[in-house]
């Protein structure tokens, strides 16, 4: 008989997960705060240029969750390195058009990238050990979240010193050497699960997808009350449920509804959505209250590149709380690790709301939004991947990212009509603006705890996960006999690896 070849280490493993989501994570934020430099370069309007950002969170709320689905059924390492070419090329087509058509297109093609961290977590839990597990899920979490941030940090610098194609070239380097380094180091899954792609269901989810997040990212252009917002809305009610139905009834479902009603991954969603909604207007309207210059009784006339330094200890401390998530969930578990941050993030929007008149101020909220949202983010991603069956790891971490971009973009344009619906001095904003939509972020947030506290309390397991299993339990009288077989032979096979791996060491 002979003996399987000796698997990648999970250390070197890591180190390209790492990498992968940094560069993702950049290519989020990094043009947020250097939308009118992009239009004055492509000679658009401001209605267009938007869609730089818009096209891509259109794109990867899209594809997050079928490449998660596909990373499940064909191969987590090789849809990796297929996210990673697509957002390498898209980098590329961006850096070097000189076109807005063009430069939404290549943002398209980088929303295919979204597969990136559902796919790390599925590699994560496939081939580490059990106890670190939780650790390295909560840096690749932490990294998303903070890399985001540092997007707005990094941006102005890069765009001065150089010029806007940079924030494409950069990312584009960082890229081309992960997408090597994923073929060549990171080892294919062990845990495979049988089926195909339900097309139907896949137009669905894009049909509900672009008609829920267009009118709202639009909506502060368009007006809450036009019958073009109201009837993409009411379209987007009648396809997410022609959605539901197809899943459910299908034999092969794009995303289980079964698993979706396991309650440790819906409470954990919602949980995602709220905080989702604070982190992205935060990432999107601090830098311009910091900006505004103080001609308009508020504000610090701040350049591009000093209001992303106010907001760089949001990032560092999300990243130094990832580090330290192993531990803290080990210790506490990941429930109350997540309601702590939630609590903490409540803090955060509370200053911002009544206690902006001072740098230190904002330099106080970041430091606590970086607490905060590091531990809920860490905390979130650890229960998804502790709370579904190996082989649904990658399409229930999809999901999860998923919604938390649905509530980024419902948070960055609620925020856009409640600040920009009054103006002062020279068609500027009055404060109150800011002071009301910080107020409906601590709102939110508070929201978010108090449905942390109804997420059930996830009990570490081997990466069977007994605990879905037997939450499932419930369902499985529904489920077709072929289908359990796969379920079994899904579990058995992850449980497998694992003895083999602890065999060989």
């Amino acid at each position: 008989m002979t003996a399987a070849p000796p698997r990648t280490h999970y250390r070197a493993t890591f180190t390209v997960l790492a990498a992968a989501t940094a560069a993702y994570a950049l290519l989020q934020s990094l043009v947020i705060p250097v939308l009118p430099t992009i239009e004055a370069g492509l000679h658009t309007s401001q209605n267009t240029v938007t869609w730089v950002l818009t096209a891509y969170l259109l794109s990867a709320s899209i594809c997050t969750p079928i490449m998660g689905r596909l990373g499940d059924m064909w191969g987590k390492e090789r849809m990796l390195v297929v996210a990673l070419v697509a957002l390498t090329l898209g980098s590329v087509l961006a850096a070097l058009t000189g076109s807005i058509v063009i430069m939404i297109v290549a943002r398209v093609i980088q929303g295919i990238g979204g597969g990136v961290l559902p796919l790390s977590f599925g590699i994560i839990r496939d081939e580490f050990p059990v106890q670190k597990v939780a650790g390295a899920v909560g840096v690749i979490a932490a990294l998303a979240a903070a890399g985001a941030g540092l997007g707005i940090v990094l941006a102005g610098p890069i765009v001065e010193a150089l010029n806007y194609h940079w924030l494409f070239w950069i990312p584009a380097i960082m890229l081309a050497g992960a997408t090597v380094a994923a073929k060549l180091i990171v080892p294919e899954s062990p845990v495979r699960t049988a089926g195909r792609i339900s097309w139907p269901a896949a137009v669905l989810l894009s049909g509900w997808l672009v008609t829920l997040l267009v009118p709202i990212s639009e909506a502060p252009t368009w007006g809450w009350g036009s019958a073009r917002v109201l009837g993409l809305l009411a379209v987007a009610v009648v396809l997410a449920a022609a959605w539901v139905v197809v899943e459910s009834r299908s034999a092969h479902p794009l995303i289980d509804m079964r698993m979706m009603r396991i309650p440790v991954v819906w409470t954990t969603n919602l949980v995602a959505l709220l905080f989702g909604i604070g982190m992205y207007a935060t990432f999107a309207f601090l830098p311009e209250f910091l900006q505004t210059p103080k001609s308009a009784g508020y504000g610090f006339g701040l350049s591009i590149t000093l209001s992303g330094l106010i907001l760089l200890p949001s990032s560092v401390a999300m990243f130094i709380v990832g580090i330290a998530s192993g531990r803290l969930t080990s210790r506490f578990g990941a429930k109350l690790v997540l309601v702590a941050g939630a609590f903490i993030s409540i803090v955060t929007f509370a200053l911002l709301t009544f206690a902006h008149g001072k740098e230190w101020e904002i330099l106080l909220a970041m430091v606590l939004q970086g607490v905060g949202f590091g531990m809920a983010f860490a905390a979130m991603s650890n229960l998804v991947v502790q709370g579904v069956p190996p082989q649904q790891t990658g399409v229930a971490s999809g999901m999860n990212a998923n919604i938390r971009t649905i509530g980024g973009s419902i948070g960055a344009a609620v925020m856009s009509s409640i600040v920009t619906s009054t103006t002062g001095i020279g068609g500027l904003p009055r404060e109150s603006g800011y002071t009301h939509g910080f107020g409906l972020l601590t709102l939110a947030t508070i929201a978010a705890a108090a449905c942390a506290m109804l997420v059930p309390a996830a009990r570490h397991t081997l990466s069977g996960s007994p605990q879905a299993e037997k939450e499932m339990l419930h369902v499985q009288e529904e489920m077709p006999h072929a289908e359990l077989g796969l379920l079994a032979g899904g579990t058995l096979a992850g449980d497998e690896a694992e003895l083999n791996e602890a065999g060989m060491k």
